[in-house]
């Protein structure tokens, strides 16, 4: 079993997200749609609504003198039911 949900991401842009009730995660790259909407239920305790998901594409990346290749990774737009809340993104 791999775990699903690997990290909040919170930028300026996701905190516009959040205040309409949609929260974005870093998810595992296997992770398929109602993986995320359970992981997220269970850990949150909170009732989902949808989920979409995205996979950020590699890119290169300059170092130095040198470049670097930055993997692929996957991310998540966890919106909830109306009047849930998670208490992490809220600052409590």
């Amino acid at each position: 079993m791999f775990q699903v949900i690997k990290k909040p991401l919170v930028t300026e842009k996701n905190t516009v997200h959040t205040t309409m009730g949609a929260y974005v995660f870093e998810v595992d790259r296997k992770a398929t749609k109602v993986e995320v909407k359970s992981a997220v239920e269970k850990l949150f305790d909170v009732k989902v609504d949808s989920v979409r998901t995205m996979i950020c594409r590699d890119r290169s990346r300059r170092v130095g003198a040198k470049y670097s290749k930055i993997k692929y990774w996957k991310k998540a737009l966890v919106k909830l039911k109306a009047g849930e809340k998670i208490a992490i993104f809220e600052g409590a």
